[in-house]
């Protein structure tokens, strides 16, 4: 695998950095970029540090951890991704959707509130990822058109009633406004969907122009930008996980993408060499 994807916040030429948190009047937790006529902005959701254990990745070597300094865990986050297209303004994931979550303040603070939302496009269907689509039985994103992966649909469906329940909550409120894709199906504002299954069933990246909106393709960047081949214990299905990751990252990096990642350590882009 080509490993010449490094993680930065300096501007690149087909994809500024407009803002960052830490500069004047840029809202803390968000980082923006733009790329022709597109901006996609980071919004770290979770409240305080987070960190992945290392037993979440059992496979890694403990002499390889420790020569990376990560024996106390992997810097990470809970992240969404806000995009701004001529054709409307999507958001790419929800967040836990927690009394303490930072998604909706972050919106509020970029000018956007949930009913600008126009799409809603998911990644897959765990509790960090949709948690922030319902709220008292009601949408958090009332204009919002969802689009989601049919297999994943179609697996966390056929699973118990204990496991699929936020899925079931939140497929059912937004259950007239809910589409699905097949990989490579081209979605509303210039959206590719991109199959990339082993977290999930139907574990989705897209590409936007220059950017790739990678889900759970890396819980640790740390440990897993070198080592693609680790996977973590949240990944259902551990070697296909894997088998994605190298496919993306080449891809990526072949194409000079920008990654962005909903555990990626902020400012939770990386960026081609």
């Amino acid at each position: 695998m080509k490993n010449n994807i490094v993680m930065a916040a300096a501007s690149v030429s087909f994809a500024a950095v407009v803002s960052c948190a830490g500069q004047k009047g840029d809202p803390d937790g968000t980082c923006t970029l733009k790329d022709g006529d597109v901006t996609l902005t980071w919004i770290q959701d979770n409240a305080e540090e987070r960190l992945m254990e290392r037993t979440l990745f059992p496979d890694a070597p403990d002499t390889l951890v420790e020569s990376l300094g990560l024996q106390d865990g992997i810097p990470s986050t809970v992240s969404v991704f806000l995009a701004v297209t001529p054709d409307g303004m999507i958001l790419f994931d929800t967040g836990l959707g927690l009394p303490d979550s930072r998604m909706i303040s972050s919106l509020k603070a970029l000018g956007v509130e949930p009913e600008d939302i126009g799409y809603l496009y998911l990644t897959h269907f765990h509790g960090d990822h949709i948690g922030g689509m319902v709220k008292d039985g009601a949408a958090v994103f009332p204009e919002a058109v969802v689009y989601a992966s049919r297999e994943e649909f179609d697996a966390w469906m056929a699973m118990p009633a204990q496991k699929n329940a936020l899925v079931r909550e939140a497929m059912e409120v937004y259950r007239d406004r809910l589409h699905f894709f097949m990989p490579g199906d081209t979605l509303p504002c210039g959206v590719l969907a991109v199959g990339a299954p082993g977290h999930t069933p139907g574990h989705t990246v897209y590409r936007l122009g220059q950017f790739i909106v990678a889900g759970d393709l890396m819980h640790g960047v740390a440990l897993q930008m070198g080592h693609p081949e680790i996977s973590a214990s949240y990944d259902m299905d551990p070697e296909e996980a894997a088998r994605t990751r190298k496919i993306i990252l080449e891809y990526a990096a072949d194409s000079s993408l920008v990654l962005a990642g909903m555990h990626f350590p902020a400012p939770a882009f990386i960026f081609p060499e």
